[in-house]
């Protein structure tokens, strides 16, 4: 039976990861006996996506384009059960993180996971990382082309590239079908949205040069028009460029950001056209038959026409307030009628943002079999969606998902936060985040207050590498270490949307843990004061500039 929504494996790829398998069983036999030294052994690991954490090893699960499958799930709950702790933490790039791995372990849940189509490879190191999508890819009443074919065609070229294994500095790139865009494109190494040219014909729409982190940088439109067909040339071209000039000698200076900077849009774009140019484009074109064969390997649903599925729902909706509630937060339209989208929130009161049990892994994908298809998407706001819910059936799912603690009505409401897993769990972090987080969402569980709020995103982050996007949230907390003390940073006016894209910008001074979420209070208090009628937080902040929220947030701090 195939999987839905994402490419199926053949005995060529479980052949090429079980001996990819076997390579790293070996590596991992000689660093524990010796053999190898932790330098020697860290870029062998980091390409299998093990990382060495404050308390042990922690293992980074790729999930391709953010699907899975119910089978998928399964497995991860297996190993969050038996290898871990009985949870993983989804992360803002549609991975899965398991924090307490043991190195001798590795081995075989790699080989588990293999066993249900799911790897490690390149989660980290200095190459392309796993590539990702819109969480409504296939779904959206808005899409031009599916993502996912090209995502997957993407991670195939990329997986092991002899060229592009050991860049400058890691490699990001994402990809919507759709001009909406849903993936923070300009904050990509290469973001990649969908558009109609004059001919009414799909092109790309290519950034470059996008990253937060240390030097958040908003990326910039390389190329407007590229015929999808040429898209891996063109990438191969850009990346070229940048493996040739990109900084090897300044780690903060690596990135793909700085160079384009450094160089200008245009100067870069000159250097890209003179190699793209110089390529073999029919040796890199993806011509129809490439793009079909791709399309047959993947599973997709079949949707069928439902009767009187649309009154079903708002019949539901109408004799339950806390349904509608629901259906009106975490619901999204779906190209057919009598389909919907529905997100579910990992953000409940009291719990790590992005963290899911075992038993709720194993719940959930027995109701996305019941009820969608057997296919789970990762959302890049560390939630997860089932994407083909017959309208008719909404009200039952609903059900189900509260006995599991899985239908919190927050999506992208202000409980609905980013948070990473900070000096808890992880060795480059100056602060503690989950902690702050959880104290933010406490002041604001009363849902009647969300909704009063209205839509808002807040990042919370344990470092300035922003695993939680700090620099592009409405407002950004970021943990930062003084003296051997944690305090946090405050930042306001960041956003990810095309158009309105914007980097937050510094409140004032550092504050500790408690002055930090006391700041919130005070910044949702003053907005709910001064805003217009319907206005949203971010627009508010930016008719009155950041002068006025300074103001309320320091004036007796």
């Amino acid at each position: 039976m195939k999987v839905i929504g994402r490419y199926n494996y053949d005995e060529i790829d479980f052949d090429f990861l079980k001996e990819r398998i076997n390579q790293f069983r070996s590596q991992i036999e000689r660093r524990l006996n010796g053999e190898l030294s932790e330098d020697e052994f860290k870029p062998l690991r980091l390409m299998n996506g093990v990382y060495l954490q404050l308390h042990s090893y922690m293992l980074r699960v790729a999930i391709p384009y953010g699907i899975l499958s119910s089978r998928m799930l399964r497995g991860l709950a297996y190993i969050a059960r038996y290898y871990d702790r009985g949870y993983g933490h989804f992360t803002t790039r549609q991975n899965i993180q398991f924090h307490w791995t043991k190195l001798e372990e590795v081995p075989d849940i790699l080989t588990y996971l293999a066993s249900v189509e799911i790897h490690t490879i390149q989660t980290s190191g200095n190459c392309i990382r796993n590539i990702t999508s819109d969480e409504f890819a296939g779904v959206a009443q808005d899409e031009i082309l599916d993502p996912r074919i090209y995502a997957e065609i993407m991670r195939q070229w990329s997986t092991l590239h002899p060229e592009f294994s050991f860049l400058p500095r890691k490699f990001k790139i994402a990809i919507s079908g759709s001009s909406n865009d849903r993936i923070a494109a300009c904050f990509y190494d290469i973001g990649i949205l969908t558009r109609r040219n004059e001919q009414n014909k799909p092109v790309f729409e290519i950034w470059v040069g996008g990253g937060l982190g240390r030097i958040p940088v908003k990326g910039k439109i390389i190329r407007d028009d590229l015929p999808p067909e040429h898209l891996l040339a063109y990438l191969e071209a850009i990346i070229r460029v940048y493996n040739l000039h990109g900084s090897r000698n300044n780690l903060y200076k690596s990135r793909i950001k700085i160079l384009v900077e450094n160089l200008g849009i245009d100067a870069y774009r000159k250097q890209v056209n003179k190699e793209f140019d110089t390529m073999d484009l029919e040796q890199y074109r993806l011509s129809d038959d490439i793009i079909n064969s791709i399309h047959k390997r993947f599973g997709h649903p079949n949707l069928a026409d439902i009767p009187n599925a649309s009154e079903t729902m708002k019949k539901h909706q109408q004799n339950n307030p806390e349904f509608d509630r629901w259906v009106k937060h975490n619901s999204h339209p779906h190209f057919h009628k009598d389909y919907i989208a529905t997100v579910i929130s990992l953000k409940n009161i009291g719990e790590t943002p992005g963290d899911m049990t075992a038993d709720q892994m194993n719940a959930l994908a027995n109701l996305a079999e019941e009820y969608s298809f057997g296919e789970i998407r990762v959302t890049h706001l560390q939630n997860l969606v089932l994407g083909h819910v017959r309208k008719d059936q909404l009200f039952f799912l609903w059900q189900a998902l509260q006995k599991y603690r899985l239908a919190m009505p927050n999506q992208g409401l202000i409980t609905d936060i980013v948070c990473c897993p900070g000096l808890d769990y992880c060795s480059l972090a100056n602060a503690r985040s989950i902690s702050v987080a959880k104290e933010i969402m406490s002041l604001f569980q009363d849902i009647r207050l969300q909704e009063k709020i209205g839509p808002i995103h807040i990042g919370v982050d344990g470092c300035i590498n922003s695993c939680a996007h700090h620099h592009i949230m409405n407002i950004g907390v970021l943990g930062v270490n003084k003296k051997g003390e944690e305090f946090y940073q405050i930042k306001l006016g960041g956003s990810s949307y095309k158009g309105r894209a914007a980097i937050g910008a510094i409140l004032g001074a550092a504050l500790t843990a408690e002055e930090a979420v006391d700041a919130v209070r005070r910044l949702i208090d003053f907005y709910l004061e001064q805003r217009h009628e319907n206005e949203y937080f971010i627009d508010t902040y930016n008719r009155l500039g950041i002068s006025p929220f300074k103001e309320i947030v320091y004036a007796t701090a």
